[in-house]
């Protein structure tokens, strides 16, 4: 016999007698007044408080702890609670109930209360049971307190048979006017004693089994109902014992099947084969479990699936309607139009998926569960996601009033009629007035297919001219078809082709071309004859123009374009600068002029200001440590020999830029006292012209070789120049104290550093990388404490740019100790500063063939990786570099090194058993291991990570005894996962 068609008779309908028999003499039944017995202090609840009229117990639901009974206010047999009044067994609630002051705590409760969906405070948005315990609360199967649902608690047995009736619908057969006493070895809060007992009736409860002398040695009721009991105790209710026996010998395939109750393997196995309960972990089982509220109300909200049972404020159709905060459902049976308001409680699931979705994620004619009282829903979840409607196509003959139209078809006219809601649309999904189509367009009629009348939804121009003005956003541009999808005010998409030469691309005063139209602009554009003749930008995106820099000043730059036309551009306030070999450029190394400028690409926001000016190449010679042969003061004509001693001579002007001695306002007079022969300078030159000129003081590039014979090291500079330089007189070389030149892998880039006469290399400063972990941060000072394997430093950073990983600016305030840092250098001193992104979490998914990561962070967020190139795993002493030894539950922490490298660190763990918290120190104790034991008091992390499977618990929820495993991030307790 099914669970939905057991006996139906109350509990009040059976005698003493029977009743006694039912359970096998174990149960009597008392006086009315037992009913509502208050625990004594012999048998007090735990953590839980005597039903009030405002703290109803439910099935997952304990009585909160402010009304607890006292040893020293002990009542009696005969106290009933008195400013309640009690339920009658026609006191059920309906649809359109409401709980009154005075109403007794009952086992369901009205649907008034059901307004609390959406509001739980601590069910964020998000949270893993977020749907089932929306769901289940809209149908007041299971109700929280002061706005909290606690989804982490544990549930009872006793509260578990509750949420087991009310989910079956059966708790409106208990009387709870009729009170029980059950034998004193079998322990039931006075409350929960009638469900128990009728559970028992029904069946739902084995009562061999639960009344055994061996279950009986803790109290039945308050026992923290197991995974594997909650599991009997689900195929119970679906009336499916049948299936469990049918399995009842199989193995249930999980790591720890040999804990499970050889009685509960079958309930477990068709549980799991109705996917109504998983694994933990992916692994385990773990039977003996406790069970949370979430994990419960996710077990029976699962469950409602596989029962035909019509539950309260649930109704089922196809949304025949949806605006104005109204959706109007049309019921599957009834045939009726129901419409509920939708507000921002309302919650939206789909049936295929735990994840929330929005309102603009729902559509007309698609089936639906609403669950909601007085026609506000506060649940819907989408059941089949495919539109119930149907199309057909003719040309149109007429349109005439009253709302019909006529089609023409091969023979005949058909006719067709619409309502004043029935939207007519062009091609692209844009609303039109209905008198506008001409006859014999050709339309296509959109008919829904669940009501049975085939009512017209939607009429759809598929042919015909169109000619407007409308604003929207670009989504694509094709420019081999030339052709541009818009989405335009209205929110629907349309796309339209343009034709070269008549059709006129703009953004504020500058004409465009097609290819400089970019996606996400906003725009308005004319459409004639359904061809574009207009775009018009009216607020951009980002986009790059190339050209050669014509003109650079402090807030504008002119560049001219490949047509030979020049253009225009106001600067950001901080433009980014990029030329290739050059670290750290800014403005004043870009090279203006007009006609060996560089070839340039600038980056322009949405307000057309330059954000970035990249150099691509550049159309001049650049010549490092050139030799001076002559200068002429009156030609103003320089002779210099290159690195190969060809000669070259360039012309000084008045706009040739100058540096000599950290001058600040160098002259063509002072530097010709300087350009002594012999002398050795830099020059960039278009032709003969000097653009720049100044007095070396070293080269940059990479080593090459090192000739250890000859003291001699080979070079190659930025230029692309080859040199052969003797030893320098010092190395700078950071985290190296008395660094010689051997230390210095080839191709490192260096700074050969010139002495003050030229003669010789006075320090090589070498550019290197290197990941350091923040020790101290001065912002007064403006120093950084760091520290490695190799050492410790100090260094001022207010002239090293800060980042993080994805090139934001940072403040070094923004820095703190434990950080890790990616520091590019040059010599000793910091020219480039990262903050290192780390993610520290459990592996959910690893892949070691694709290099793919899935990393659930302690905040519970998912995080995928890519692990491409080298990587590094470090776990307890050991180190490897296989991916394969990662293993899904392994906590890791992930950073990428210096040089590009991942960098995975297994967090250590340990087994303990829990005993206290200490809230001023924030640490935990656990129990010692042996006498020997001395490391047993733990740090914890602010913002550490405790649970029970995927429900999120409190430190003070933690028990003395316990089992827990602990994870560690340098001595501090970052995640606490409980047994």
């Amino acid at each position: 016999m099914s669970a939905q068609k057991r006996s139906q008779r109350t509990l009040s309908a059976y005698s003493s007698k029977v009743a006694s028999a039912v359970l096998t003499g174990t149960l009597v039944f008392g006086g009315a007044g037992a009913a509502f017995a208050a625990p004594t202090a012999t048998a007090k609840p735990t953590a839980t408080a005597k039903p009030t009229a405002t703290a109803k117990p439910t099935a997952t639901a304990k009585p909160t702890a402010t009304a607890k009974p006292t040893a020293t206010a002990k009542p009696t047999a005969t106290a009933e609670p008195t400013a309640t009044a009690k339920p009658t067994a026609t006191a059920k609630p309906t649809a359109t109930a409401t709980a009154t002051a005075t109403a007794t705590p009952a086992p369901t409760i009205s649907p008034a209360a059901a307004t609390v969906t959406g509001a739980f405070k601590d069910v964020k948005t998000g949270f893993w049971a977020e749907k089932h315990i929306y769901k289940l609360a809209s149908q007041s199967i299971v109700v929280g307190n002061n706005g909290q649902f606690r989804p982490g608690d544990s549930v009872t047995q006793q509260e578990a048979v509750l949420m087991a009736l009310r989910f079956m619908k059966l708790q409106g057969n208990v009387d709870a006017n009729t009170s029980v006493v059950l034998p004193d070895n079998f322990k039931v809060s006075n409350y929960y004693k009638s469900y128990v007992v009728y559970a028992l009736q029904q069946g739902l409860l084995n009562k061999t089994a639960e009344m055994a002398e061996s279950n009986l040695k803790t109290s039945w009721g308050e026992r923290a109902a197991s995974r594997e009991w909650v599991a009997e105790l689900l195929i119970r209710a679906l009336g499916k014992d049948g299936d469990a026996a049918a399995v009842g010998n199989q193995p249930t395939g999980f790591a720890d099947d040999a804990k499970v109750s050889p009685s509960k393997r079958g309930y477990i196995n068709a549980a799991v084969s109705l996917g109504l309960a998983n694994g933990v972990d992916g692994k385990r089982f773990d039977p003996q479990g406790a069970v949370t509220r979430a994990q419960l109300t996710t077990f029976f909200s699962r469950a409602e699936a596989h029962n035909t049972l019509e539950y309260d404020n649930t109704a089922k159709g196809t949304i025949s309607q949806l605006k104005d905060g109204k959706l109007s459902l049309f019921g599957d049976g009834s045939g009726l139009n129901t419409t509920f308001n939708l507000n921002a409680n309302t919650a939206y699931f789909t049936s295929t998926s735990e994840a929330r979705i929005s309102l603009n994620d729902l559509q007309p004619y698609t089936k639906v569960t609403v669950i909601g009282s007085t026609y506000n829903a506060a649940y819907i979840e989408v059941t089949d996601p495919t539109p119930q409607v149907e199309t057909l196509s003719g040309s149109l003959a007429k349109i005439v009033p009253g709302n019909k139209l006529w089609l023409e078809s091969a023979t005949t006219y058909d006719e067709y009629f619409y309502d004043a809601d029935t939207p007519f649309v062009d091609g692209n999904g844009n609303k039109i007035d209905a008198a506008a189509i001409s006859t014999g367009s050709v339309v296509t009629l959109h008919r829904e297919t669940y009501s049975g009348s085939h009512k017209v939804v939607k009429v759809q121009v598929t042919s015909g001219v169109v000619n407007k003005t409308n604003t929207g956003t670009i989504q694509s541009i094709d420019l081999t078809g030339k052709k541009i999808s818009f989405k335009n005010a209205e929110g629907a998409a349309e796309t339209f082709a343009w034709e070269d030469g008549t059709t006129i691309f703009r953004s504020a005063n500058a004409v465009l071309t097609a290819a400089e139209l970019k996606p996400n602009s906003a725009v308005k554009y004319t459409i004639k004859d359904n061809l574009i003749r207009s775009v018009e930008v009216t607020q951009g995106v980002e986009r790059t123009v190339d050209g050669v820099l014509f003109e650079l000043t402090d807030s504008s730059v002119v560049y001219k374009k490949a047509d030979g036309t020049r253009e225009v551009k106001l600067l950001a306030p901080t433009p980014a600068v990029s030329i290739p070999n050059t670290v750290n450029p800014v403005t004043a190394d870009l090279i203006a002029d007009q006609t060996g400028g560089d070839n340039i690409r600038l980056t322009l926001n949405a307000s057309e200001q330059v954000t970035r000016i990249e150099v691509l190449s550049r159309q001049i010679e650049q010549y490092n440590a050139a030799v001076v042969v002559d200068y002429n003061t009156k030609t103003q004509l320089l002779t210099i020999t290159d690195s190969n001693k060809k000669p070259h001579v360039v012309q000084l002007d008045l706009n040739t830029k100058l540096a000599y001695d950290g001058v600040a306002t160098p002259t063509i007079s002072g530097m010709a006292l300087r350009l002594a022969e012999n002398r050795k300078v830099d020059v960039v030159s278009i032709g003969q012209r000097a653009l720049s000129v100044k007095i070396s003081t070293g080269y940059e590039g990479v080593v090459t070789a090192i000739n250890t014979s000859s003291r001699t090291f080979a070079m190659k500079t930025t230029n692309g120049e080859s040199l052969t330089l003797p030893y320098p007189a010092g190395i700078d070389y950071f985290g190296r104290k008395n660094a010689v030149i051997t230390d210095i892998p080839v191709n490192s880039a260096v700074t050969a550093v010139l002495s003050e006469n030229q003669d010789i290399i006075a320090v090589l400063r070498v550019k290197s990388a290197m990941q350091v972990e923040v020790a101290s941060v001065n912002t007064t000072a403006g120093k950084l404490g760091v520290k490695w394997s190799g050492g410790t430093s100090e260094m001022y950073t207010s002239v090293s740019p800060i980042t993080n990983e994805s090139g934001q600016a940072l403040n070094l305030a923004d820095l703190k100790a434990g950080d890790f840092l990616n520091i590019t250098f040059d010599g000793s001193s910091p020219i480039a500063i990262q903050l290192v992104k780390v993610i520290a979490g459990q592996v959910t998914a690893v892949d070691a063939t694709t290099g793919a990561m899935a990393i659930r962070d302690f905040t519970g967020t998912v995080q995928n990786i890519s692990v491409a190139g080298a990587v590094r795993i470090t776990r307890d002493s050991a180190t490897s570099t296989a991916l394969s030894t990662i293993t899904a539950a392994d906590r890791i922490e992930v950073r990428k090194d210096a040089d590009g490298a991942t960098l995975i660190r297994v967090l250590p763990q340990q087994s303990r058993m829990f005993s206290r918290f200490d809230a001023a120190n924030n640490k935990i104790t656990v129990k010692r291991t042996n006498l020997d034991d001395n490391n047993y008091n733990f740090y914890l992390a602010p913002n550490v990570y405790i649970h029970q499977g995927d429900t999120t618990l409190s430190v003070q929820s933690l028990k003395e005894n316990d089992n827990i495993i602990v994870y560690f991030n340098n001595d501090i307790v970052v995640e606490i996962a409980k047994q």
